[in-house]
Parts: structure tokens; sequence; C-alpha cells
């Protein structure tokens, strides 16, 4: 297609560090296709808490340097090479998870692309897209919440824990949030938390304290944690007998290494979920994909997107989510 330049915007990683790494310019080569990709002229980038691991180096550059990071964006098919596999056309509206999301053009897997349905903005299909699906694993495979059972949410005012809310207030859940400062916690609680913790708060008990109180001394059935070690003590404590502890993230730093025997004073299974071993197939990827599009297009599901940033300032965006600045979903704008 001749519409399609030769160079475009991204934003490019040649070392790893802090947000100030991320180096803007208008004139990356677009990428060419291989068999079995699509091209797409992406609208929005979503920004996650995992572009920052690979930013760091906690996670290690799929193809060495320069890195294009990001792991999801929406926008429009610009270019098929051959025949598509699942009846693409240029065009079609798509929003996709893989790899270079922080870029103007990604050639991305076929198989890693999915239609976004009428009714559903380009914004909320990535605001929602690897969150969702990452809440919707966690709800329905790490730990298959039942009706009746209390769950306990850290960081439920930020993007995850905002849709997480939502899903098991939606399931008969009664959940527990943790948030940072009275708005955060205003904020979770309008989104489903049935009780929440303000663990910034320097008086009166602790949110260990308040999670045993609340459930009368017995603890929680599970708990979904996306922070890691400044939290995972705790979650040992709160855990009721036979209950799960799952780990998502570690937006305050890895878990350092423990003694496995301490899970068997309650029998406490504890697990590191991600999303990408539940998307591994095509079958996979739609199941998880079209449940959340389906809850967005049914309004069942609303998306607070914090802020949109030019893509110039994809570093201003991933100081915001570092320092905990954000409620909800940050977007790259293209």
């Amino acid at each position: 297609m001749s519409s399609i330049p030769s160079k475009m915007k991204a934003i490019l990683v040649n070392k790893n560090g802090g947000a100030d790494v991320l180096e803007y310019t208008d004139s990356h080569p677009v990428p060419s296709l291989s068999d079995g990709q699509v091209l797409v002229k992406n609208h929005f980038a979503g920004v996650n808490y995992i572009d920052t691991y690979f930013r760091t180096g906690l996670y290690p550059a799929p193809a060495g340097f320069p890195m294009i990071i990001g792991q999801e964006a929406s926008g429009t098919v610009a270019k098929i090479e051959g025949s598509s596999e699942y009846g693409f056309k240029e065009g079609d509206r798509v929003v996709w998870i893989a790899r270079g999301g922080y870029a103007e053009y990604t050639a991305v897997p076929e198989k890693s692309v999915v239609k976004i349905p009428d009714g559903v903005s380009d914004e909320d299909a990535v605001g929602g897209f690897l969150m969702g699906m990452t809440a919707l694993s966690l709800v329905k495979e790490a730990y298959p919440v039942k009706k009746g059972e209390t769950v306990l949410v850290h960081a439920a005012a930020g993007g995850m824990g905002l849709l997480l809310c939502q899903i098991l207030r939606d399931m008969g859940v009664t959940v527990i949030g943790t948030a940072g400062g009275p708005e955060k916690c205003a904020l979770a609680k309008e989104n489903g938390a049935t009780h929440v913790i303000d663990y910034k708060s320097t008086d009166g008990p602790s949110w260990v304290e308040q999670v045993l109180k609340i459930t009368d001394g017995k603890g929680v059935d599970c708990t979904y944690d996306g922070v890691g070690k400044d939290t995972y003590e705790g979650d040992l404590e709160v855990a009721a007998r036979k209950s799960k502890v799952v780990y998502f993230g570690n937006a305050s730093g890895a878990i350092p290494p423990f003694n496995i025997a301490r899970l068997s004073a309650k029998n406490i299974s504890i697990m590191r979920s991600t999303l990408m071993q539940y998307i591994v197939t095509r079958e996979e990827l739609e199941f998880y994909a079209n449940g959340v599009l389906d809850l967005l297009k049914s309004k069942k599901l609303n998306i607070k997107i914090h802020k949109v940033y030019p893509l110039k300032d994809a570093v201003q965006a991933h100081k915001d989510l570092e320092g905990r600045k954000t409620t909800g979903k940050l977007l790259l704008e293209l």
C-alpha cells in the first residue's frame, strides 16, 4: 500500500534503566511483514507495569536492543501479507497483544489480533484488553472464585484493581480492597469493593488487622496481589485455612525467597500467575479477549482511563505509573 510511510514515530529503549531511557524518534523504519503477520496502524497503546519490567531489565529484552516496548495497542489493519487465516481485512478495527506497541506501526502475529466489535471504542478496547483478560484469567483459572466468597484485592484503585472489583462484585463476591488515600479508596468502593482499607493511613490498625476484623478472624478465601514485596507477609497472615494467594505482579519489588514450610500452618496455596500462559492458543486468546470485549460492549465493565499521553510523553507516563500517582489505565496516543 502506497499510503504506508517508510518511517514512523516510536519510543526506543537502547539500554535498561529508569524512565529517562525511553527515547522518542520520528524516523524509525516501519516494520516489514513476515508470514502470518499483519501490519497494524496503532491509534492507542496501553501502558502496563510489565512495560517497566522490560525497561528496567527485570525481564530481559526479547530481541536485544534497541527495543520497542508495549504489549498491546488498538488501531486498524494497514496491510496483510497474503491471505488472512482469521479473515482480517485492511481497515478492520483491531486490538492486539504482542510486542512493540509504543510505535505508529507494529507487525503483529495474526493469531494475536482480535477484531473490535461495533459499540466499543478504540480507547476502551485497549484500555480493558490486557488488564481485562488478566482479571478474567485470575477469577476463572488462577483461583476460580465462587459466589459468597471473600476476596482481597490489593491496589484496588489501580487499572487492574478497578476491573477485578467490578468483575468480582458482579459474581456476588465480598471484595476487600486496599488502596492508598481517601480518593483512591472512594474510587475502589464505587467500582465494587465491599470494604476498602486505606493502607496509607498511619493511625489505627494495620491493613492486616482490619482484614482479620472484617472476616471475624477467619481470613480471606483468596488474595489477588499485584504489589509483591510490600504485601506478601501480610497476605500469608490474612489467608484463611485452605485458601490461595495469587501473585500476578510485583509493583513494589520482587518477593524474596521464603521457606515453603510456612504454608503448612494453614494449608495455603500460592501461585505466580501470568496472562501469557493462559492465552497460548488462539482458542484461549479468543475466549478471554471476547469475554472482555463482550463485557465492554454490554457496559458491564467500565474502563477508567486515567490519562491519554502523546507518544512523545512516554517518559512522563512511566514516571506517573511508577510513582503511584495514577488510578485506572494509562494510554499513549499515536
